[in-house]
């Protein structure tokens, strides 16, 4: 009778056990679309998005400034989507029990937050500069492109595009241009606020941050 009684007790705790850590399937049903992997996806395609269109800027003329080329703004982006893909690497610990993990989300956080701000930069300076290309009037002078907001004022302030053959790429190529890095950096602060968001919401804890390899019989796996 206490055999069948053990027994018993045996079998509720097996299957207690089981209850309590997840199937090995279960690991490998959404790997690709756990956190952060997806965000740090999108981080680099928009950090190379940035990129390409900025020097495609720069083509246009060399005397474009380094504000009116973000893309020091692709290259922030791209830095943070690597961050991301190693925070998805690392095997995921509850309560942040490792120094890696712990130091590669604070640094995720923190550059997610700067990629916000160059992102809300970019748009501000972006936006300004189509504004005024818009309403360029220019003319050729030589190799070079002389834009003015006012052909009548004497003393309005000229803009010149050195080695622009053709002032139809400064009034139309060039402000096309800014739209599109406005709508690119638009994108990139929105990707890096949900991926701060994120973190601090679960204060950098209580994600799936990668697989688990695995844990003590005594650890218990915490629902995500």
């Amino acid at each position: 009778m206490r055999q069948g009684q053990k027994d018993s007790s045996d079998m509720k705790e097996g299957k207690k056990r089981r209850d309590d850590f997840p199937e090995p399937e279960d690991g490998n049903k959404c790997r690709w679309c756990r956190f952060p992997l997806l965000v740090a996806l999108l981080q680099l395609l928009l950090g190379v998005a940035v990129i390409a269109v900025a020097f495609l800027m720069l083509a246009i003329s060399p005397s474009l400034l380094t504000r009116e080329t973000p893309h020091w703004a692709g290259i922030i982006l791209c830095l943070v989507s690597i961050l991301g893909f190693i925070l998805y690497c690392i095997t995921y610990v509850p309560d942040e029990r490792t120094s890696m993990q712990f130091i590669v989300k604070l640094l995720y956080f923190v550059l997610c937050t700067i990629g916000l701000v160059i992102s809300v930069l970019v748009m501000a300076f972006a936006g300004h500069h189509y504004t005024q290309t818009s309403s360029f009037i220019c003319e050729q002078v030589g190799e070079d492109c002389v834009c003015t907001l006012d052909q009548d004022d004497p003393i309005a302030r000229t803009f010149t595009y050195e080695g622009v053959s053709d002032c139809e790429v400064i009034t139309g190529t060039l402000t096309l241009y800014f739209l599109v890095q406005i709508l690119l950096n638009l994108a990139q602060a929105l990707v890096c606020a949900f991926g701060a968001f994120i973190l601090w919401k679960h204060r950098y804890q209580v994600f799936f941050a990668g697989l688990q390899i695995g844990s003590p019989s005594t650890q218990r796996w915490q629902k995500v």
